[in-house]
């Protein structure tokens, strides 16, 4: 049994930086681009995802989860193509958050577990920022784009998480036209140091 679990801070700043508020939420299926495939919920990518029915099947009527069971491991040029089909498909947000909070952040908890060993004695808050990243990225930690990863699963390693806020907002580099993801990183910062014991960040 996972015993660390990110914060409800945690979570509802991820949903945040998914979707926006309840009311920004995206209820239509949609394709963000690149090799992304069709998405639904809170960052629920049907060109990845391989749980989908199990994920899905309580929370939304069973024509529509056979519909988009079809999108199955679609990605990029094949899934654009195919999403006018599904515009009258509406995936609410309650449905979403449930499925977020039941399936898919306890995969993604377990992920990052995996790929940070060490981080199972942070803080709900800092191992929430973590999770973020994981859900973000992915768990790669490969090649010269994923160093400020390596140094992240470095320094846990090292008992040193002073330094992952210096390495979350270091992946700004990688995206310097994107303002929603150096936000991001940016508030995955914050919410690591807030979850630092009292004083770390000073004799870091």
């Amino acid at each position: 049994m996972i015993s660390v679990q990110p914060s409800e801070r945690a979570i509802v700043a991820i949903i945040g930086w998914e979707v926006g508020s309840p009311d920004e939420y995206e209820t239509r299926p949609e394709w963000p681009g690149g090799d992304s495939g069709i998405t639904i919920g809170i960052g629920y990518d049907l060109g990845y995802e391989t749980t989908f029915r199990t994920d899905w099947q309580a929370h939304l009527p069973a024509g529509a989860v056979a519909r988009l069971a079809t999108l199955r491991g679609l990605i990029g040029a094949p899934a654009m193509r195919s999403i006018g089909a599904l515009r009258d498909i509406v995936v609410p947000f309650e449905a979403a958050s449930a499925v977020f909070r039941e399936r898919t952040l306890p995969r993604e908890t377990a992920r990052t577990l995996a790929v940070f060993p060490g981080a199972e004695a942070l803080s709900g808050d800092s191992f929430g920022a973590l999770v973020s990243l994981v859900f973000n990225r992915g768990a790669s930690l490969d090649g010269d784009r994923r160093s400020e990863m390596r140094g992240i699963r470095d320094a846990l390693a090292q008992d040193r998480a002073c330094l992952v806020p210096e390495m979350l907002r270091g992946m700004k580099r990688l995206w310097p036209n994107t303002p929603g993801l150096q936000r991001r990183r940016d508030g995955e910062a914050l919410l690591f140091e807030a979850g630092l014991p009292l004083g770390m960040m000073d004799i870091g």
